[in-house]
This record gives structure tokens, C-alpha cells and sequence, in this order.
């Protein structure tokens, strides 16, 4: 792996769950309002502002933080979202920050980059995997698992399974 992946994952552990943080309502509630967990919203705007990226000005993290032209433009919108919240409850509580009126906007803004983060990652590893080590189900041995290549079942080196049914008892009615 290249020392460039290597920052770029590095950031990206980072950066990614932060995001899907945001685009996650129910999450932000159980998590930011709970006082003994460690993670609020401090934590979301050192790693997007500060730590792993820089929300204002996204394009110096492309190939850093960000993968593609469209993410560093979600995370400019996500950026001014979350500018926007903060200057309107300014040094108040995380609870209050999540009824600021612009929140719906982060929470979406932050849904959609979401997504295609996770979009990119997966596709960076599917090309990262050989075709070859991946194994067709289509060529799976029949009576095998598929996985170790072991029998289910059958005669050993037979080729076949014997179905392994165990018969439905129905429940004995009072």
C-alpha cells in the first residue's frame, strides 16, 4: 500500500463515521446527549474542521480525506451547514445545538455525503480485490459449502449432498 493510501485511510476512519454520525438523528440523541459518552459534537467539529479535513475549504483534502470532486463539494455544503447552526446557538450545549433550525440541513447534507463516501470506499475496494480471489458462486461444487470447500453431506468424494432436512413437529396444543 502506498504512503498516499495510507493518509487517505488513515483520514478517512476518521472522517467517515463522523459523517454518518451527523446524517443520524436517533444516533446523535443516544450518543451526544448521553453525559458519559465521550464523543459530542466537539469531537465532530475537530475532525472535520481542525484534525482530518477542513470543512471551509474541502478541495486541499481531495486524495487526503476525500476521494472525488463530489464529495469535497458535499463537504463544503456540510461545512456550511454546520457554520451555519453553530452561529446561530453559539457556546450553547449539544441538545441545543441539535434543535438549531438548520440542523434538518446538516442532517441531510451529511446523509447525502454519507452515502457517497461509503459508495467510493466500497468501489476502492472492489478494485482493490483480484477477480481471482473472489470465487464465483456460479463455479461452487455442488455438495460443497462454498467456503472450505468441505462436504455438507453424502458420501465423501461423491460429489453429492444428502439434503439435511429435520422435520417440522408442530407444537402440542392443551
Amino acid at each position: 500500500m502506498s504512503e498516499d493510501a495510507r493518509l487517505l485511510a488513515n483520514h478517512r476512519v476518521h472522517v467517515v463515521p463522523v459523517v454518518l454520525a451527523l446524517a443520524n438523528p436517533p444516533w446523535q440523541r443516544d450518543v451526544w446527549l448521553n453525559p458519559s459518552a465521550f464523543e459530542g459534537l466537539d469531537h465532530v467539529f475537530h475532525t472535520l474542521f481542525d484534525d482530518f479535513c477542513d470543512a471551509d475549504e474541502p478541495e486541499r483534502y481531495l486524495g487526503v480525506s476525500l476521494r472525488s470532486d463530489e464529495e469535497v463539494g458535499l463537504m463544503r455544503q456540510l461545512g456550511a451547514a454546520l457554520t451555519a447552526a453553530a452561529a446561530e446557538v453559539p457556546n450553547d450545549t449539544d441538545a441545543v445545538f441539535l434543535q438549531a433550525s438548520v440542523w434538518p440541513e446538516v442532517v441531510a447534507v451529511a446523509g447525502r455525503l454519507a452515502q457517497v463516501m461509503v459508495t467510493n470506499d466500497l468501489r476502492e475496494l472492489a478494485e482493490l480485490l483480484d477477480d481471482a480471489a473472489v470465487p464465483d458462486p456460479c463455479q461452487t461444487v455442488r455438495g460443497t459449502t462454498g467456503i472450505s470447500g468441505g462436504q455438507v453431506g453424502g458420501e465423501p468424494g461423491s460429489g453429492t449432498a444428502s439434503p439435511q432436512i429435520t422435520p417440522a413437529i408442530p407444537p402440542e396444543h392443551p
